[in-house]
């Protein structure tokens, strides 16, 4: 997996040493991202959404300042870009993907 740091064009010449540590490197999986903000920051809350389960729960958030949610913008959108270009268009549903998929994209289960 490439990332590109939100400020590698700034930073050349500077280097910081970023640790990964085993449990978080495991990764938290989610399908919905809910964003607010105030006029002094952004909030990110990951969440992951199940079949059959009414209740959602909230697996990470992540707070930004405005300036840091900016760059994070153009950071996943140069780095979509990217990825698009190696491995062709992701397809988001129509209207722009605003709304919860709540069937998963497959067939609902009867019993």
């Amino acid at each position: 997996m490439k990332t590109n740091s939100m400020e590698d064009k700034k930073n050349i010449g500077q280097q910081i040493s970023i640790e990964l540590k085993e449990d978080v490197a495991q990764g938290t999986y989610s399908n919905l991202a809910v964003i607010t903000h105030s006029n002094s920051e952004f909030v990110i809350d990951f969440v992951r959404i199940m079949p059959g389960i009414p209740k959602a729960n909230v697996k990470s958030r992540i707070i930004l300042t405005p300036e840091h949610a900016k760059r994070l913008m153009m950071a996943l959108a140069d780095n979509i870009k990217k990825f698009e270009t190696a491995n062709g268009v992701i397809k988001t549903p129509e209207g722009g993907g605003h709304s919860i998929p709540m069937n998963f994209g497959g067939p609902t289960a009867q019993a």
